[in-house]
């Protein structure tokens, strides 16, 4: 099954287009957590618990798992095995690399980890890429119009981030490339669906960084009646994961990820 056929099936399950970004900051774990043998792993597996039914799919930024060493990766295997086989996995870790390198770092995605989806960098071009997109059944996102202020530095000047929606159309062949495009870009975004009418989008940025559901229903969404239409998750971490400091936290990510949903839907059916 196409990785976005997968996000697809998961979306009607979950009811809505909310992806969980399950980035454990140690620093941040609630009191409750924090005696386990793996705080990182015990706060993930009570999120996911409780999350499943609402989340269309989870993100997982490596970067919180590296930092801990083995224990963190360790988190990040058994994080991984514990989502339901029916909810896709993206592994955020914006991966790139030349020849046999780039092979290595797809094959630790996609083969070592197990992830469905994977982000990836296309300042290398092309041929650095290939080695992911090899994967077919896999999906790759590729960085294209990022929601920090230093996306101002290259990506916005001569329309890059254009530029690169427009050669990720061309090298789509499998049908398993999407675009990382930021929520709080939302008035750049309707450039970019312009220029890649077909490919989904991967949406960071709404919540603790102040992107707009609203505004990513507006302007990223694919024309009606297109494959995977609506064409957009909109992931959401700390404002997730953090709702709550105390012993309900897994209970209040709940509520924060149907609220969100929620308002999702409500921006995509025009209320």
């Amino acid at each position: 099954m196409l990785f976005f056929d997968k996000l697809e099936a998961s979306q009607m399950r979950a009811g809505g287009l909310v992806c969980v970004g399950l980035d454990p900051d140690p620093s941040r774990l609630p009191e409750t957590v924090r005696r386990a043998g793996n705080p990182q792993l015990a706060f993930n597996l009570a999120l996911v618990e409780s999350l499943s039914a609402a989340a269309c799919c989870f993100k997982l930024q490596s970067a919180y798992y590296e930092a801990q060493g083995l224990d963190g990766l360790k988190a990040l295997q058994e994080t991984i095995r514990a989502i339901p086989k029916e909810i896709p996995v993206i592994l955020d870790a914006k991966r790139n690399d030349i020849g046999s390198s780039a092979e290595q770092y797809a094959k630790a995605a996609f083969e070592t980890w197990g992830a469905d989806a994977l982000t990836v960098n296309p300042y290398m071009g092309a041929d650095s890429l290939a080695p992911f997109l090899a994967y077919e059944e896999k999906g790759v996102y590729i960085l294209c119009l990022t929601s920090n202020p230093g996306a101002a530095d290259f990506q916005i000047p001569g329309d890059l981030a254009l530029r690169v929606a427009e050669s990720a159309t061309r090298w789509n062949g499998a049908r398993n490339i999407g675009l990382v495009v930021g929520a709080t870009q939302a008035e750049r975004m309707a450039g970019v669906r312009a220029a890649a009418p077909d490919l989904p989008f991967l949406v960071p940025g709404v919540g603790a960084q102040g992107g707009s559901a609203a505004d990513v229903a507006r302007t990223g969404r694919m024309a009606p009646g297109a494959a995977w239409a609506p064409g957009f998750v909109v992931n959401a971490s700390r404002s997730i994961m953090h709702a709550s400091s105390g012993a309900d936290f897994a209970e209040a990510a709940l509520r924060e990820t149907i609220r969100l949903r929620d308002e999702i839907n409500a921006a995509l059916e025009g209320r």
